[in-house]
């Protein structure tokens, strides 16, 4: 049955909307101009407590990150997307009282890991990371997650969703071959591809960071209770196994899950316990293995809930058939947008507006400015284009949400009149909102409300809910617990008390 969106509107605080249309120039003319370091939409959203609960029939999608890179701002860190459904009590839990019933990471670029921390997410609510391509501003942090997971409440494995390598061609490998050099002018090494998907990444990671995980391994990393998905249970294109020499119940192991990037609707995550499904399909992204993700859920009163999130792409079809979702619609619609390449290139340079010709600087801008077109042509979609494939979309989203984008009152402004020169008829708030990290989305089968959430910029990581039953740590003394000198010299070491009972410091740490 077709969804009713005309009912199904963002909620939001009127307000907001009213300040919003005022400083982006929307409104009455008499008021200031948009400001370029202030974000107002997202200022004047209801405050949310991330530790709420959420409700039975809820998903609830957060924003950990919003940005694009070069640069990355203090206010937005780089593109994360943390997904929850639904919700089991639990009153032993005093901090969260209980859990949802999946969640799920999508990216994990630079800085997420301290707006993570702010939304009260522990390590062991981040286990299963979908990332949409190997771009650093979209894998950054997983490097923080893996390593210091275990140190924390994960005490299981980390699981990485991602593609299979991407079969383009090496071009140094074909120009040695025909006898010439490579573009630096050396002999290529290598074979005619590159081994660049996910299971690759995954074991350099492993090797790359044996440091970190040998010398945390006098605390336990894993549980006697813990149950290991299979193929079946998680309904995934192949068996989970992790690469390197970890057992496959340990907080070390890291479990590639590979799909192939070329299939349009391919299933990545089929849950029936939880009744969440993830499919993926390709988008065009820089190099071949880009994919957009698809999470459907249904609820526990049998509605099914959605959203998309195709990540960085140049507009393309995929997306706009996936968001159709054969003639039901999606609930929410989460894409990137750049500012044009104008715009970012007299940002970039610290200007406030284009240089004029004959401006000792105007070459460089100009050289800049094609710069940013060769990017936005290789790999991304610019505002009239979203509002181009935004256009082609029946029937629309009930929320569409533009991301990857450096928002501010006047770029956010400028966007949008971009967007509806092709979707006149599209509001703010209403129907589009730009994402702003901590911005969080409740979907609920006939609303979507917006809010912002409420956090400290001092938060310490949520408490730990470790297990019971936990194994013995790798380092270990003869009693199995964890040895902290085993790996150590202390030959050298300052010891708090001296053999003569005279005091150098506390043993209790003040």
């Amino acid at each position: 049955m077709k969804k009713n969106f005309g009912s199904k509107l963002a909620t939001v605080a009127l307000a907001a909307v009213v300040v919003f249309c005022v400083q982006a120039g929307l409104g009455n003319a008499a008021f200031a101009a948009p400001d370029t370091e202030r974000y107002t939409y997202f200022d004047n959203l209801p405050l949310f407590d991330p530790l709420t609960p959420l409700q039975g029939n809820e998903m609830r999608i957060t924003f950990m990150g919003s940005m694009i890179p070069l640069p990355v701002r203090l206010a937005q860190a780089e593109m994360s997307v943390f997904v929850e459904v639904g919700w089991v009590d639990d009153p032993s839990d005093a901090y969260y009282r209980g859990k949802p019933v999946d969640q799920f990471v999508f990216d994990m670029g630079a800085g997420t890991s301290a707006n993570y921390a702010a939304a009260k997410v522990g390590y062991r609510r981040m286990d299963k990371i979908f990332i949409n391509h190997l771009h650093a501003d979209h894998m950054n942090d997983l490097i923080h997650t893996y390593c210091f997971g275990p140190a924390s409440d994960r005490k299981s494995p980390l699981y990485v969703w991602g593609s299979k390598p991407s079969g383009v061609q090496n071009p140094s490998f074909f120009n040695a071959s025909a006898g010439g050099c490579d573009v630096a002018g050396s002999k290529a090494s290598g074979g005619a591809y590159y081994d660049d998907g996910v299971i690759a990444f995954c074991k350099h990671i492993r090797e790359a960071l044996r440091w970190h995980t040998e010398s945390f391994s006098f605390q336990t990393t894993a549980y006697s209770g813990y149950v290991r998905p299979t193929k079946e249970s998680w309904g995934l294109p192949h068996d989970p196994v992790p690469v390197g020499d970890d057992s496959p119940n340990d907080a070390y192991a890291l479990v590639p899950i590979e799909l192939d990037w070329t299939k349009v609707g391919g299933v990545a995550y089929n849950n029936a316990s939880t009744g969440a499904k993830i499919t993926h399909f390709p988008v065009i992204h820089a190099r071949q293995g880009s994919m957009g993700y698809k999470l459907e859920w249904t609820t526990p009163t049998g509605a099914v809930l959605n959203m998309i999130y195709t990540s960085d792409t140049k507009p393309e079809t995929n997306s706009i058939e996936q968001a159709k979702n054969n003639g039901l619609g999606v609930d929410v619609f989460i894409h990137e947008m750049v500012v044009p390449p104008v715009v970012w290139a007299y940002k970039n340079m610290g200007l406030n507006a284009p240089p004029a010709p004959g401006d000792p600087i105007y070459a460089e801008f100009q050289r800049t400015v094609q710069a940013m077109t060769r990017v936005q042509n290789s790999s991304h979609t610019s505002q009239g284009a979203f509002g181009y494939l935004l256009g082609q979309i029946e029937p629309r989203p009930g929320l569409t949400v533009a991301t990857h984008f450096p928002v501010a009152d006047d770029t956010v402004a400028s966007a949008l009149n971009s967007v509806k020169a092709h979707c006149p008829d599209v509001e703010m708030g209403r129907d589009i909102v730009w994402s702003f990290d901590l911005m969080v989305l409740r979907v609920f089968p006939d609303r979507i409300e917006q809010r912002r959430a409420d956090v400290s910029r001092f938060s310490f990581t949520p408490p730990s809910r470790v297990p019971g039953g936990l194994l013995p740590p790798k380092y270990r003394d003869g009693t199995g617990t964890g040895d902290p000198y085993a790996q150590i010299d202390i030959t050298t070491q300052i010891p708090p008390t001296n053999p003569d009972g005279t005091e150098n410091y506390r043993e209790d740490g003040y």
